[in-house]
Formats: structure tokens, sequence, C-alpha cells
């Protein structure tokens, strides 16, 4: 902590800032997925069609939109998001053959970065919503990665956020396990579907990210699961 002239603490001086670029990159490629900016005519019916899995659509619980009951209704949802600059939604596509019935890829998921502020390097990865083919899959964590790899490695942002519902106990764990560091509730931040939401915060900052990082190159080596895809090691924060 600095102190200024008047004798008043002062944060540490970010020498050279310049506002980063907002993400434009259509595609990231990984090795168990790769995830492609959402689009309602080559994605939607690969995605209604995994969500259905979901029979009783407890998926959407803490979520302002969902279950969809039809195709239609979820391509138009669809329509409102797609080219949006903010948030920005990505299709997560499964392309690990051991994730894959036919052996074909397929959509299984999508996220989304939200908040975007590149003049202050913060952004949030939010809208996350898993089909019962992607959950507790390789490619589900690897999703993850690949935004916040892109977010800290070549966007070069400072902060990457995650904020969740603070009853969405699975949303909370994943957070933690994905190396995020709890930084308090807000209460009656909002409502949702006409529940009052408090809303748990979460970040990963740019000197977190290479040992986050390196944990998550690790987990993500092949030699780190078994012939049916169950972890030999987990993810686990150092």
């Amino acid at each position: 902590m600095l102190v200024n002239e008047l004798s008043q603490p002062v944060g540490q001086p970010v020498p050279g800032w310049t506002p980063r670029p907002v993400p434009t990159t259509p595609v990231l490629k990984g090795r168990y997925c790769q995830l492609e900016r959402l689009d309602p005519h080559r994605h939607a019916e690969e995605l209604f069609d995994a969500d259905q899995l979901d029979t009783r659509g407890e998926s959407w619980t803490y979520l302002p939109y969902g279950p969809f009951t039809t195709l239609t209704d979820y391509r138009q949802w669809g329509q409102q998001v797609h080219g949006d600059d903010d948030p920005i939604f990505y299709a997560i596509i499964a392309t690990d053959q051991q994730d894959l019935a036919d052996g074909h890829p397929r959509a299984v998921g999508v996220l989304s970065f939200l908040r975007i502020q590149p003049e202050i390097g913060v952004i949030e990865i939010g809208h996350v919503h898993y089909s019962p083919l992607l959950q507790r899959r390789r490619a589900a964590t690897e999703a993850q990665y690949l935004l916040a790899s892109h977010v800290f490695d070549e966007l070069g942002y400072r902060r990457l956020e995650w904020k969740c519902d603070a009853l969405n106990a699975a949303s909370r764990a994943a957070a933690q396990r994905l190396g995020y560091s709890y930084e308090g509730t807000f209460r009656q931040a909002t409502m949702v579907k006409g529940r009052n939401r408090d809303t748990s915060w979460y970040s990963i900052i740019d000197s977190d990210w290479p040992n986050i990082r390196d944990r998550f190159t690790t987990w993500l080596q092949p030699d780190n699961f078994d012939s049916h895809g169950h972890q030999r090691t987990p993810l686990r924060p150092t």
C-alpha cells in the first residue's frame, strides 16, 4: 500500500496499463471440446435435444430463463442472445470420443462472457448451462479452462469473476474446484423468477492464474484418466 502527499492510503500503481481487447475469437479449441460462438441455426437443435435429458428441468433452477418446452422457444431465446456484445455466448461442442455415443461432435452446453470491462481488465463467466451429456465430463472442465486461458493468456485481463445464487451449492462448489476465491455474498442482490437471490462472488486474478493454469493442464492430460474417462487425480486447489 502506498501513501500519497496527504497521507491517505492508495492502491499500487498499474504501470503501462492499456484497455484490454473485447473477446472476439469465434472458436476456442481444446482436447475434449471446442467452444463456438452460439449460432441458433447451427446449435439450437442439438442443445435442445441434449437439455431434454434433464426431464425435471432442475438445471435451469437458478437461471433467469428456461426450461424450454419446445425447440421453437429455445431457438427464439438463442436468436435473442446471438450476436450480443455482452453477454457473449458460446456453445460447448463435445469432441471427445468417450463422451459421444455415435462418435459425432455435438453441442451439449453453453456458457458466456459477460459484464465485460476492457478499460479495467475485468470480465465474468456466467450463464453456464450444462446438459446431462456434459455434466461430470472432462469437456465440462476444459470449457472453463479454455475461457479462463483466453482471458488471461491471450487478452491480458486482470480479473475473472464468477457469481451465483448463494443457494446454488453445485455452482459454489464448482467455483472453488476451478480455483476461484470466495469474496463474499451480496444479500438481496436481485430477483430471479420472482424469487429473492443473494449472490455469492468469486474471482481469479492474474497473479493467481499461473498456479491455477498448471493445475488445469495437469488434470486435463490424457494419462490422468482411466479407460472409462474417470479421473485418477482430482482437480483441487493448492
